[in-house]
């Protein structure tokens, strides 16, 4: 939807940048430690971390969703009164700019410069494979670098992308222009945002950086020493073509992405050999399978090969020969299956369709000889091509084989014999609950799967049993008879691993691209490794998870599994930027290793950096790199540590060990979710292993929340669904921006940024300032003095109780909830006050409510709030102010008397709609609208409600819930008093029930909480006006008739409209040139000179002063208002009414009359008068 004008946002923009320069010009964010003994030293600290961004793009809305956490949390403790912290690092360390700036130097080298890229076909769509694997691991999805850089084949294309000129994109093909270019602009975006950062404390990451490369080369040093950090050959995703490790943030696709073990099954080829491999004669051939499920082995009818897709046959280490895909052989070829690590001697290329019908001697199968037989489904991309056939146990398999049984064509499409086929039926070998001995055959019974062709059955078929045969199905096979399929598993592996019928083999569970574009493999690799399954550090790192608030369950569980399936995790690779391995310079220490404890680094980055990111210009102090010694950073990190040998000045050393001393440890931490198997865990563990002794230094709150999604999707450069900050900020402003990501949503679970409601947060925060401006205007004009009304101490409690609700969500980071309750509900009470008190507002009310308004809004929306905290007068900026003070106790009554008059109101105007259309469909007849009503309002209910009630309270009490309704039926029949009443009874009962849930017990009380006549009686001028009633009478319902008594009950009074006599009365203004109008008003037999005027003000809203405007009658109401006005003379032929006068009226003629005083003498002046306003 396009905007009508950008007016609004601009004026929110230019406010937004005059609070910067303020935060700015004052240095309002940038925060020392207190010296120990000055007042400050007691003030409680906050430091709040966020995992530094990627330097290789402009931060996007994702980034900004997960920061604002940090940047909301930060806020509100600020105004509890805390020394607040938040420092911004920037992240270089890894192969993304090294792997990004050799692209572009290959792109150039290829395709020219500028390039010209070759027309690219569209990529084949990957075939999910939806195969259920029992896994003892959560992974990840998509990873986020290939999501945004969805259909962008080439790197020039991604700059392009950036809204980079083709000259500035040339200079990316230095990795040292990135850390130059993005991180500037990272933080120009992030002071756009108002972000409450010491910027002091900035640095970039790897050797660019010689302090922070000192730092981190402690850090490993102390690893190493305490035994963490172990050197050996390891099984690891690696890139072949990078020749390195691939983790995580090394790569474009399979982010979370992990070896997966099978257990490569090799089948014999039976001698002779076929004609298609008689050129292996003299070798020992196998096919090999890759399966997860090798205790099912003892049930091979066949084997399955892919006729239409091309395998090898390659030599191994020990001189047998394996079959396989050639994906699959590279992957064995870097786990030492081959002589030459990383090549595979390819002795012969066959198609699947040349091995069919070859008879093959497989392990632990009951049947001496099976055949390779076709299966369409198989992919390339997964497992060795291979596939073991299990019909007993496998849907897929018992599927296929039927259908081979079932047609003669399909046996000799594929040169099949019968007896490779016909004799081959399925072995029980295990026994599952619900599904026998033969449970792929019953679940393909049950589902009636009638091919191999109908998949989606297959799949539900297969999430049927293969979980449920893991974990509950036992062993029917001799030797393992009645012992549990999960138990036996290992054992029947081990065994068959032992006795050379198998053999260990790993590939990715999913593909995996490395940031180069090379398809990952899993090799056995020499390497340095964090040793995470160490049981001690375990153990320790699970003691500060128990300590730590994860502000979810869903966080902490997924913390849990996986300090259960982590164990060790490559520390070191070869390509790329980084920090070198102190005593291994040859490997760099890899970019999920270097960023686990430097938030301590935060403490000292400005002494030693001084205003350069980099460290270049030097600190405060002029302290030098090669300074910062082992021993330094120990004096620095461990309190028990001596003063070490060295020329920094001694007040630059004590400065840097305060400064940790007093920021550490990190109060919050936050991050997406899809962080916590990795970084957040390593965070965790580092710590610990940092600190071993110190638990006063472990991580205190972490907080992970969900994704977000932009406009119901997710956010994609290749569909245009996206947004950079900078792009959020321009469209939105900053805190129209902020405002909306705190409104998206506060669970693990994916947030929702919708642009029309960043359209609609803008304009409420406009709407607010333009409604402050008014109240600053008004306020001389409002009212002053004690605050004592009913609806003033009405919106005194519920302003209280806001800000106490709203603190409570702040406390537990549930920002969605404080903009609820802090600002949404929060200007719903100021409506329903000023509503409520017929616009009489009391002025210190109005200001306490914008007072606490702006300071309850403003860790959200920082901007706005300091420039209406400088429209109230305020001379601190209010980054220094405090959380409203709550003076009194909140007045829970007087807000449930508040919520009943609300309510009531709504219900009276239902009623009202219902009296004036009377009847249904064709047959309903309107009615004048109703000029005064009666309420009628009960003490009690009546007596078979009562009666009901008591019964209910009984039968809760009595088990601490409601009885089934078959139940309170049987125990009201036996009650007498309800004989007249059982049809209304259980409709009764129903309704109690649904009120109980939203009121609780307070459902079932006899009487109200409090008086309700009198809150009716005390708000009876706002019950008039409200409903547009000239008169209402509040009664008690024991002075009414049955009917009333029966309609009315607490807390629901019951009201009746009646239209008074009136005769429709033409209001004339005669004075030229003004914007007053005529007016039909009614006038009512009674009516006072003054009520009259009161309506007619009512009518008149340009009119607010009562006593600004005179009635005047025509001397002949029959002839005057016909005469042409007589603009020189304009109220000539015309009689004022008098003050004290009283109207009659006939409504037979529709005409009026009055008297005045005690006359009994009647005037009659027609049905129209004339009105004069004054100023």
């Amino acid at each position: 939807m396009e905007r009508k004008g950008t007016a609004k946002l601009q004026h929110l923009l230019e406010i937004e940048k005059q609070s910067q320069k303020r935060w700015q010009d004052e240095k309002v964010f940038e925060i020392d430690a207190p010296q120990p003994d000055s007042p400050g030293a007691k003030q409680e600290k906050y430091m709040v971390t966020f995992p530094y961004p990627y330097m290789n793009g402009r931060l996007h809305l994702g980034h900004t969703f997960s920061l604002s956490k940090c940047e909301f949390a930060l806020g509100f403790e600020r105004l509890q009164g805390k020394k607040c912290l938040f420092p911004f690092g920037l992240h270089c360390t890894g192969m993304p700019i090294k792997a990004g700036a050799d692209k572009l130097c290959y792109e150039m080298e290829t395709f020219g410069y500028p390039p010209v890229f070759p027309l690219s076909q569209e990529n084949e769509k990957q075939v999910e494979d939806n195969e259920p694997i029992i896994k003892d691991k959560a992974k990840g999805k998509k990873s986020k670098a290939a999501a945004k850089s969805a259909g962008l084949k080439y790197q020039w294309q991604i700059m392009k992308s950036l809204g980079l000129t083709d000259p500035e994109i040339k200079l990316f093909a230095d990795p040292a222009h990135w850390l130059t270019y993005f991180p500037k602009w990272t933080v120009h975006d992030l002071k756009l945002m108002g972000l409450k950062v010491d910027w002091r404390r900035t640095f970039i990451t790897t050797d660019a950086n010689p302090f922070y490369d000192s730092f981190v080369r402690w850090q490993f040093y102390r690893l190493k020493e305490r035994e963490k950090i172990k050197f050996g050959k390891r099984f690891t995703i690696y890139s072949p073509k990078d020749g390195q490790p691939c983790m995580d943030h090394d790569r474009s696709e399979g982010e979370g992405v992990g070896p997966q073990e099978y257990t490569l099954i090799k089948m014999k080829v039976a001698q002779p050999l076929p004609a298609v491999l008689k050129s292996l004669e003299g070798s020992a051939v196998y096919l090999v399978a890759a399966t997860l499920r090798p205790e099912t082995m003892f049930g091979q009818t066949n084997c399955w090969v892919q006729p239409n897709i091309r395998y090898v046959a390659f030599r191994t280490v020990n001189s047998d020969v394996f079959i396989c895909t050639r994906r699959a052989a590279r992957n064995m070829s870097y786990q030492g299956f081959t002589t030459n690590n990383g090549k595979v001697d390819v002795i012969l290329e066959i198609s699947g369709m040349d091995l069919m019908g070859i008879g093959l001697n497989a392990p632990l199968t009951a049947y001496q000889t099976i055949y390779t037989l076709p299966m369409i489904n198989i992919k390339e991309n997964k497992g060795t091509g291979i596939v073991t056939s299990v019909p007993s146990d496998a849907p897929d398999d018992y599927a296929a084989l039927r259908d081979l049984k079932n047609k003669k064509a399909f046996r000799e499409k594929y040169h099949l014999s019968d007896d490779m086929v016909l004799p081959y039926d399925p072995v029980k070998i295990i026994e599952i609950p619900g599904y026998g001995d033969l449970s792929a055959v019953q679940v393909c019974d049950e589902l009636n799967i009638q091919s191999q062709n109908d998949k989606d059955k297959l799949q539900e078929a297969k999430e049927r049993v293969y979980m449920k045969g893991f974990y509950e199905g036992v062993m029917l096979v001799k030797g393992y008879e009645g012992q549990k399929v999960q138990d036996v598993k290992p054992i029947i592996k081990n065994l068959m691993i032992e006795n050379k019928q198998a053999v260990k083999y790993l590939e990715p569970e999913k593909s995996v691209i490395s940031r180069s574009g090379d398809e990952c493999v899993v090799a056995l690799c020499d390497q340095w490794y964090l040793d995470y399954g160490e049981e001690e550090w375990k153990k320790q790192t699970k003691q500060c998870l128990d300590e730590l608030n994860t502000y979810s369950e869903d966080v902490r569980k997924n913390f849990e599994a996986t300090l259960d399936w982590l164990h060790e995790h490559a520390c070191s690779r070869s390509y790329g930027l980084g920090t070198k391995i102190p005593w291994d310079p040859q490997y760099l220490v890899e970019s999920l290793s270097d960023s686990t404890i430097y938030m301590a680094y935060y403490s000292v980055a400005h002494i030693l950096q001084g205003d350069s990111f980099d460290g270049s210009t030097g600190g405060p102090h002029n302290i030098r790199p090669d300074q910062m010694t082992p021993e330094v950073w120990d004096y620095i990190f461990y309190k028990d540590k001596p003063l070490p040998k060295t020329s920094i000045p001694r007040p630059a050393l004590h400065k840097m060990k305060h400064e940790f001393e007093y920021w550490y440890p990190v109060d919050l931490r936050v991050s997406g979710k899809d962080l916590v198997p990795n970084h957040l865990t390593y965070f965790i563990y580092n710590h610990v292993a940092i600190w071993p002794n110190d638990r006063k230094k472990w991580p205190q709150n972490i907080r992970a929340n969900g994704h977000m999604l932009l406009n119901s999707q997710k956010m994609s450069k290749s569909t245009g669904n996206f947004l950079t900050l900078h792009e959020a900020i321009s469209k939105f402003s900053a805190d129209g921006m902020r405002f909306s990501l705190a409104d998206a949503g506060d669970s693990v679970e994916d947030a929702n940024f919708v642009e029309e409601m960043a359209d609609a947060g803008l304009l409420r925060l406009y709407a607010f300032l333009e409604w402050v401006k008014e109240m600053l205007t008004a306020k001389d004009s409002m009212r002053t003095g004690s605050v004592t009304a009913w609806h003033d101490r009405v919106f005194e409690s519920e302003i209280n109780s806001g800000i106490i609700e709203t603190q409570k969500h702040y406390q537990n980071m549930m920002f969605k909830e404080a903009l609820k309750t802090g600002l949404y509900e929060f200007q719903a009470i100021r409506d329903k006050y000023r509503e409520f008190s017929l616009g009489d507002m009391h002025r210190d009310l109005v200001f306490k409510f914008i007072d606490s308004q702006t300071l309850m809004l403003s860790p959200i929306c920082p901007h706005l709030c300091e420039h209406i905290w400088s429209l109230l007068g305020k001379k601190e900026s209010i980054m220094h102010a405090r959380w409203p003070d709550v003076c009194e106790d909140v007045d829970h009554s007087l807000i449930q008397q508040s919520q009943y008059l609300e309510g009531v109101t709504h219900d009276f105007r239902i009623r009202m709609k219902a009296y004036m259309q009377q009847g249904k469909g064709k047959k309903a007849v309107g009615q004048d609208k109703p000029t005064e009503a009666y309420v009628w309002v009960a003490v009690t209910y009546p007596t078979w409600q009562s009666v009901i009630l008591t019964l209910l309270k009984e039968l809760y009490l009595k088990s601490g819930d409601f009885p089934e309704n078959k139940a309170i039926a049987a125990e009201l029949k036996k009650k007498d008093e309800l004989k007249k009443y059982m049809k209304k009874a259980m409709p009764f009962v129903q309704a109690v029930k649904e009120k109980f849930t939203t009121d609780g017990m307070k459902a079932l009380n006899l009487t109200s909480d409090f008086n309700e006549q009198q809150v009716l009686q005390t708000n009876r001028v706002y019950l008039a006006s409200s409903l547009d009633l000239e008169a209402i009478h509040i009664k008690m319902s024991t002075e009414g008739d049955d009917k009333i008594k029966e309609e009315c009950c607490p807390g629901k009074p019951f009201i009746v409209y009646s239209t008074k006599a009136n005769v429709q009365v033409t209001f004339i203004n005669n004075q030229p040139c003004n914007g007053h109008f005529e007016l039909v008003v009614p006038v009512y037999q009674g009516d006072t000179t003054s009520s009259v005027i009161k309506r007619l003000v009512k009518f008149n809203k340009n009119v607010s002063d009562l006593g600004s405007l005179t009635l005047m009658h025509y001397d002949d109401p029959i002839l005057g208002p016909r005469k042409i006005p007589n603009f020189a003379e304009p109220n000539q032929g015309k009689t004022l009414v008098p003050s004290d006068a009283t109207f009659s009226i006939n409504q037979k003629d529709q005409v009026i009359s009055i008297s005045v005083g005690k006359s009994n003498q009647n005037l009659t002046i027609g049905n129209q008068l004339v009105y004069s306003v004054h100023s």
